[in-house]
């Protein structure tokens, strides 16, 4: 008797979600493990850059927001410890824009919503068998572990602090970040769409100053973060919840694999179940639903031959993500380590490498694809 699903989908989530529409899309029979008591907390201040790439994705399955949920960045303005800038421009590259900043919660609902209407996707409360598993629980990922997948990784001395400000002045759609003289890297991401005053902030910060942060008032924050901006906003006021957790750079040793037990079963790990980055690229869930895009994909041009357990059929979508996973982790691990060395002669070095990258030609343009999400070399 044929199994009642083809996958089953471990991971509610973004990436989740999005695979599992993908993977209806096809005439695939889908299992999404969404247990009823899943709920996320009253008060979420995540926001994700989505890349262009990432935003046709969503709005081809017919998730994609409005603006007042996804708000289009026309330009990125990074500064350097000592007065190295370097700016980014969407109507200088020729886009509609850099990319976007969603409010998570938003996104999470409108994918939830178009699950309910796909007949092949069934919601279910805990895992079923089918012939493949796929693993996009987070980080943290259980069934990752229950499958004896080592996860490796190296913490960064910094833990990040996020929460929502509400400005004196308009973000004019610019996502702003700045490193410090003390190692630390602050990002202002515009929300509230284009006239918007309200901005997310990802601080990332020294562990000992962030659990101190953790006791300051919401006047004590705003401060410090309007010191570290240089009060580029005017004035600042906190919004809402903060959260803070450990930075890591890391990977699964194996990213595709056989269900244990079950020789016609097998399974892939997606987004942050396969790998972690440092957020200063705001690339973490663009590489994630690049993952489910390109397993999509592989299924979807499998030979009619070959099942949806063959392990050589998931290993062409391991080969193909961690290549750009690799280059996309090497340029945020290199960021990370040249703006946190302490180092008087390496501070002068990439500032004054930051003014002559500015006025750089193919160079910059190859950042700024990586800017946008494209790791392709």
């Amino acid at each position: 008797m044929a199994a009642p699903h083809d996958v089953c989908i471990r991971g509610a989530g973004i990436v989740g979600r999005t695979l599992a529409l993908l993977l209806a899309r096809q005439g695939l029979r889908v299992a999404l493990v969404a247990p009823a008591q899943y709920t996320r907390r009253d008060a979420d201040v995540r926001a994700y850059a989505i890349s262009p790439q990432n935003q046709q994705l969503l709005a081809d399955l017919r998730c994609w927001l409005p603006e007042a949920d996804a708000t289009p960045v026309r330009s990125m303005v990074i500064y350097g410890d000592r007065r190295g800038v370097v700016h980014f421009d969407a109507d200088r590259l020729k886009v509609q824009a850099l990319n976007w900043i969603v409010d998570v919660p938003a996104l999470e609902q409108r994918l939830a919503e178009a699950c309910s209407y796909q007949g092949a996707l069934e919601t279910v409360d805990a895992p079923v068998p089918a012939p493949l598993t796929v693993i996009c629980e987070g980080r943290a990922s259980r069934t990752r572990a229950e499958l004896g997948v080592e996860f490796e990784s190296i913490a960064y001395n910094q833990h990040a602090v996020a929460t929502r400000l509400d400005c004196e002045q308009s973000h004019g759609q610019v996502a702003r970040q700045w490193f410090t003289l003390d190692g630390e890297i602050l990002a202002f991401l515009p929300l509230a769409g284009p006239a918007g005053h309200e901005v997310a902030v990802v601080w990332a910060a020294r562990p000992a100053q962030a659990r101190a942060a953790a006791g300051w008032t919401d006047a004590e924050l705003a401060a410090h973060l309007h010191e570290l901006s240089g009060g580029a906003l005017g004035a600042l006021e906190v919004r809402g919840a903060r959260g803070s957790w450990p930075l890591i750079v890391g990977q699964a040793t194996r990213w595709v694999g056989a269900m244990p037990g079950a020789p016609n079963q097998s399974f892939a790990l997606a987004g942050d179940a396969a790998h972690a980055m440092h957020p200063l690229a705001g690339q973490g869930l663009n590489t994630g639903l690049g993952d489910v895009a390109e397993l999509a994909a592989v299924l979807a041009a499998r030979e009619d031959w070959r099942p949806l357990h063959d392990r050589r059929l998931l290993r062409r979508y391991a080969r193909a993500r961690q290549g750009d996973w690799q280059r996309m982790r090497w340029a945020t691990d290199g960021l990370q380590q040249l703006f946190t060395h302490p180092a008087p002669l390496a501070a002068a070095l990439r500032n004054r490498g930051m003014t002559l990258f500015d006025y750089s030609g193919p160079l910059k343009h190859r950042v700024a694809r990586l800017a946008m999400g494209d790791a392709r070399p």
